[in-house]
């Protein structure tokens, strides 16, 4: 299971990252918010690179930018691998997102934590991370319900009365009456 949640959730991290960062730009032509320097700069802080001053390296930037995502897709994958799937799972995984950015944000000095933000500010944040954890989590469990089927999660639901056997994304061919 590790080896599959690796490369799926490397895939479904990538993805997500594009999609978000996508959103990211159109969002910033319509409104005209400038690009962050924030991974960068905790990039080379985590590492001690050398810090630049204003604007900073656009490669260094894209590394730690889509670093994150495609590590944090693992976790995704195995999520889904387990039978956690579905949007309640990506939900909880939009937590995950926003969570590991503030601990490094904060950890390195280089951010400042979100109560302190500017409201619209952290809307913007948590809505390009939702984009972001949902895109990946709709990857990754399709990809888990490709290659797996029901997860264990979801065959132990199966199994037990009252339990709801087809949340989450399931194949027609392998979805569960309800109990």
């Amino acid at each position: 299971m590790i080896k599959r949640a690796l490369w799926q959730g490397l895939i479904a991290g990538t993805a997500g990252g594009v999609v978000m960062t996508l959103g990211e730009k159109i969002e910033q032509a319509i409104t005209k918010r400038p690009d962050s320097h924030v991974p960068a700069r905790v990039l080379q802080r985590l590492t001690g690179m050398p810090e630049h001053p204003g604007k900073q390296p656009l490669p260094v930037n894209r590394a730690m930018h889509f670093g994150q995502a495609a590590l944090l897709g693992v976790l995704r994958s195995v999520m889904a691998q387990a039978g956690l799937r579905g949007p309640v799972a990506s939900a909880k995984f939009t937590v995950v997102r926003l969570t590991n950015d503030q601990i490094l944000e904060n950890a390195t000095g280089v951010g400042a934590p979100p109560a302190t933000w500017p409201r619209k500010e952290l809307v913007v944040d948590v809505l390009h991370k939702a984009v972001y954890a949902f895109t990946t989590g709709a990857i990754a469990d399709a990809l888990a319900a490709r290659s797996i089927g029901p997860g264990p999660g979801q065959r132990h639901a199966a199994r037990r009365p009252g339990r709801h056997a087809d949340v989450g994304p399931l194949p027609r061919d392998q979805a569960y009456p309800r109990c």
